[in-house]
């Protein structure tokens, strides 16, 4: 027997509306996450720091994020999504004023610690689209939302770098609070005030602390390896505590009546295959971030460089980030009619296909750009598919939850893409008047090492198995609940 999916009776008549909201304020959290690239250079001078104390201002995002994610999405669960959202892209605004107004480390790195907090608003708003939506609507909408973390990274990259460039950097954090703003405000006049999916349930406390202690010992070890070296006793000591805390924290979590994550659900080989084919896909997207941009910004001298300045670095990378909402469309169609775990490895092999393209046309701007034109819309079609195979398998009580470790498994994978790209490129440098740049051999083993990840997913997208099925609400790609 079917019914209407979950929500039916909340379904939106300006339903196009709202997705257009929801993608805004998912590109404008995703573009806070960047906006520090193009200052990673001047960052020690502006906070009068070591190179080495700046990179936290990177580092601190993504584990703000990371840690966020799934305590977000519990809470999305939890209470009504409107007013979740909102609270966490003020969060945003607020890390964004505190980084403007910040002159040294310190505060900085709480600024952009909130700033990460910020990444908590894609899943949530995911999950609000399959409550609201009609089905027809349903696997288009999830694209773009997926889309908006590469269109949020593609707009901010050359503005910043601008920004960076000719005027003042405050001006990047002062535009990204307003813009914070401006979202807070369609996101609460726009989205529904809906009950909450899970009102008798209480927030995992516990939980949240133990899942918080793994993730950051297992990101800072990952991230930081490099630096700290990876057998000295500080790295050795991260991975110990990875060790205890999450056999712990798995042991409090299946014990408890509403956990921060459902090891369960987690555990169904439909949603644990996804998200393990998401790390993949994260790993793949990575090495076009940190590859092209040195292609593009290294002297030409060097021989395997194309001498482009800070902001045309940003203008040749922007049309990649639009790539990927220009196939979000692309991706909701072939969700609907052939399913998102075709989509998921389609898109997969076209990440690859970016991939292995690339080392034949790193040799010109053109050829860079069009690489990575090419890998950002096989991430688009991919981004768009995770979060529909997690619906498929996942009860609407568990949905922010869900989506919020789907989202955490891509950072484990990005994370982990720039650990072992940065040692290739370490390992493969060459010496150019004195600095030690990355070789044309470094480079292209980067290149491959995107694609073979790639494949991986592929691989791993081709054994998900038909979606799990009970008597709970659980939707299938068609936005059909079976019960």
């Amino acid at each position: 027997m079917s019914a209407p999916a979950h929500g039916g009776d909340a379904v939106l008549r300006d339903d196009r509306g709202l997705v257009w909201v929801l993608a805004f304020g998912g590109i404008v959290v995703s573009a806070s996450q960047t906006l520090v690239i193009p200052l990673l250079g001047i960052l020690p001078t502006i906070l009068n720091t070591s190179a080495v104390n700046a990179s936290w201002v990177v580092t601190v995002t993504l584990l703000a994020g990371a840690v966020a994610g799934p305590v977000m999405g519990r809470l999305g669960d939890l209470y009504p999504k409107r007013n979740v959202i909102v609270v966490i892209a003020l969060i945003m605004v607020l890390g964004s004023v505190i980084s403007a107004v910040s002159s040294s480390l310190w505060p900085m790195i709480i600024g952009r610690a909130l700033q990460g907090v910020g990444i908590g608003v894609i899943p949530i708003g995911i999950a609000t689209m399959r409550e609201v939506l009609p089905p027809a609507r349903l696997g288009p909408a999830i694209a773009l939302m997926s889309s908006s973390l590469g269109v949020g990274g593609a707009l901010a990259l050359p503005a910043a770098a601008a920004l960076a460039q000719y005027g003042s950097w405050q001006w990047m954090f002062w535009g990204s609070a307003v813009l914070g703003l401006v979202a807070a405000a369609f996101l609460w006049f726009k989205v529904p005030l809906m009950p909450a999916a899970k009102p008798d349930g209480t927030l995992d406390i516990v939980g949240a602390l133990g899942l918080g202690v793994g993730l950051v010992a297992l990101l800072l070890g990952i991230s930081k390896g490099a630096d700290w070296g990876w057998v000295s006793p500080l790295t050795l000591a991260m991975f110990a505590v990875v060790v205890v805390a999450f056999p712990v924290w798995g042991w409090w979590v299946l014990r408890h009546r509403s956990p921060i994550v459902d090891l369960r659900v987690a555990s169904r080989r439909p949603v644990l295959l996804t998200n393990i084919a998401s790390v993949t896909v994260g790993m793949g997207l990575y090495a076009q971030l940190l590859i092209f941009p040195q292609v593009l910004q290294l002297p030409i001298a060097t021989g395997h460089g194309l001498g482009q300045s800070m902001v045309a670095m940003g203008l040749w990378s922007a049309p990649a980030g639009l790539a990927m909402m220009a196939v979000s469309p692309v991706s909701g169609r072939l969700i609907g009619t052939r399913g998102p775990k075709l989509t998921l490895a389609l898109g997969s092999i076209v990440i690859a296909v970016g991939y292995f393209a690339g080392l034949f046309l790193m040799g010109s701007t053109w050829g860079v750009m069009t690489a990575g034109i090419i890998i950002s819309g096989g991430v688009g079609l991919a981004y768009g598919a995770m979060p529909a195979l997690i619906m498929e398998s996942v009860p609407s009580s568990e949905m922010g939850s869900a989506n919020s470790v789907n989202t955490l498994m891509r950072s484990i994978g990005t994370t982990t893409s720039a650990a072992v790209l940065g040692v290739i490129l370490t390992q493969m440098s060459a010496d150019f008047e004195g600095l030690f740049v990355p070789s044309e051999l470094g480079l292209r083993v980067g290149l491959v090492f995107g694609g073979v990840m790639a494949l991986v997913a592929a691989a791993v997208a081709s054994t998900i198995p038909p979606p799990w099925k009970s008597d709970d609400d659980v939707v299938g790609s068609d936005g059909v609940r079976s019960s």
